[in-house]
């Protein structure tokens, strides 16, 4: 089997080959390297390379295949780890240059689980400093460039993650998620990611034990992919104070099962954050949208204003910013200008003002609550605009209107985090210049399941292919 034939394939389909020795793990390990090696000094979605390591675990894995032994469900597959995750003996930089020979001792234990899944550690990928910012870019590394136009953002923080997964250097890359950090470099990219419900994946080593914000999340090229990524990543865990088991037993065994949205009660809000939304994307989503109807779906456009809840994170992301650098505060002149703006920014928060603050967010919660009463799902437009040069910090208007600050364009996703709702992005589709379009799937906590298997719908519908291959 070719190695162009080896990276298309999903994860799933990997996973059953290696099990059934169809393909070994040293195979499909070189055929990720080699495109990695290809495609990774164009687009620098990979800045730090377990080759070395990876190579003897895939023949560790192999082995265990050749011998007969029970194997994971990720037994095998390469995998990405965001850069600012740490990996056991992988240098791991956070994307700053304070930290460029930082080696952790230990595995963070979501990359834990991953591996004792049957996943390889590979690569690193790249994020902004401390995953600081929308568009994937530091000074260590450098700019990482969307694969459908290298000119353009692929977005952030996760973005490293999802160009590699988009490009097939990876079959799965792991991320994680505060604002938009996942879900928007899916849509900008072309594949699936999700926000996970706070709890399910387990934070340990972050700061911030108890924060229901920042969560881990897989990125893949469908949906049934993030689902096996996903049951792979989630369930209790005493590292966590906050962690929770899944209410289900595999998300996966239920994306397979779903063949309709037959009842499926689905709401339309083309911008639920008083912000507005680009024509062609909107037109994109919405028509996605009504096609659930073919499949058995109720769909109903609705007015859904959430928009007052954007000060509220602000305020939110302000103190979590200081908490989260409050052990390398001695540091702060030495951060990069996103950082460190967004650190200073974040010591004028006061009490009053995070008092403030969560009322309106408790205000906010219950009107999602109160939708979801009526409704089992809301999609939305995952990013209001189009990707944007990757010389740009990030875009500053849209329809003529001025944003009000750097963050107000990734509200969509950032007030699905406010309250702690999981969300996930898929291809709805493409623009007239062909880039892709995700619309975002956002459901009651623990509702992950019906979110990837209404992607999975939704990717049957709109395929998109690949992103235009690179030298």
């Amino acid at each position: 089997m070719s190695d162009d034939t080896l990276i298309r394939k999903s994860a799933r389909e990997l996973a059953s080959l290696i099990a059934a020795r169809a393909v070994s793990p040293v195979e499909v390990l070189d055929a990720h390297l080699a495109a990695i090696e290809r495609k990774n000094p164009r687009l620098n979605a990979v800045v730090t390379l377990a080759a070395d390591q990876a190579r003897v675990a895939a023949r560790a894995a192999e082995d265990a295949v050749m011998q007969g032994e029970a194997v994971g469900p990720l037994h095998g597959l390469p995998i990405g780890v965001k850069d600012v995750t740490v990996t056991a003996g992988i240098r791991t930089t956070f994307g700053s240059p304070l930290f460029k020979d930082n080696v952790p001792a230990e595995d963070a234990e979501v990359v834990r689980r991953l591996k004792a899944a049957g996943a390889i550690v590979l690569a690193k990928t790249n994020t902004p400093e401390f995953a600081t910012g929308a568009n994937t870019v530091n000074e260590l590394f450098g700019a990482t460039r969307n694969p459908w136009n290298p000119e353009l953002s692929p977005a952030g923080s996760s973005g490293g993650s999802a160009v590699a997964v988009a490009t097939g250097m990876l079959p799965l890359a792991q991320g994680t998620d505060f604002g938009c950090s996942i879900r928007i470099p899916a849509a900008f990219c072309g594949i699936v990611g999700i926000r996970p419900t706070p709890g399910l994946t387990p934070n340990h080593p972050m700061p911030l034990a108890w924060d229901p914000g920042q969560v881990h999340g897989p990125l893949a090229r469908t949906a049934e992919d993030a689902a096996m990524m996903l049951d792979a990543m989630t369930g209790f865990s005493r590292l966590s104070p906050i962690s929770v088991a899944p209410p289900w037993k595999s998300a996966l065994e239920l994306v397979e099962q779903a063949a309709d949205t037959k009842g499926l009660r689905v709401a339309y809000a083309s911008d639920i954050a008083g912000i507005g939304v680009d024509a062609e994307i909107d037109g994109v989503c919405r028509k996605a949208a009504e096609q659930l109807k073919e499949r058995g779906a109720d769909v109903e456009p609705v007015a859904f204003d959430v928009s007052d809840g954007r000060d509220p994170y602000q305020t939110w992301r302000g103190a979590w910013m200081v908490g989260q650098q409050f052990a390398r505060m001695s540091m702060l002149s030495q951060f990069g200008a996103n950082l460190k703006g967004n650190i200073e920014a974040g010591l004028k928060v006061t009490a009053l003002d995070l008092a403030k603050a969560e009322q309106t967010r408790q205000a906010v919660f219950h009107r999602f609550r109160e939708l979801f009463e009526r409704y089992d799902v809301l999609l939305t437009p995952a990013a209001p605009v189009r990707p944007y040069p990757v010389t740009m910090n990030f875009p500053d208007q849209i329809n003529g209107r001025r944003f009000e600050n750097y963050v107000d364009w990734i509200a969509p996703a950032f007030l699905i985090t406010l309250v702690s709702l999981p969300a996930g992005s898929v291809p709805a589709g493409k623009t007239k210049d062909g880039l892709p379009v995700g619309i975002q799937i956002v459901a009651p906590r623990f509702e992950e399941p019906r979110i990837l298997s209404i992607a999975k719908l939704v990717q049957q519908a709109h395929p998109i292919g690949s992103p235009p291959d690179t030298p």
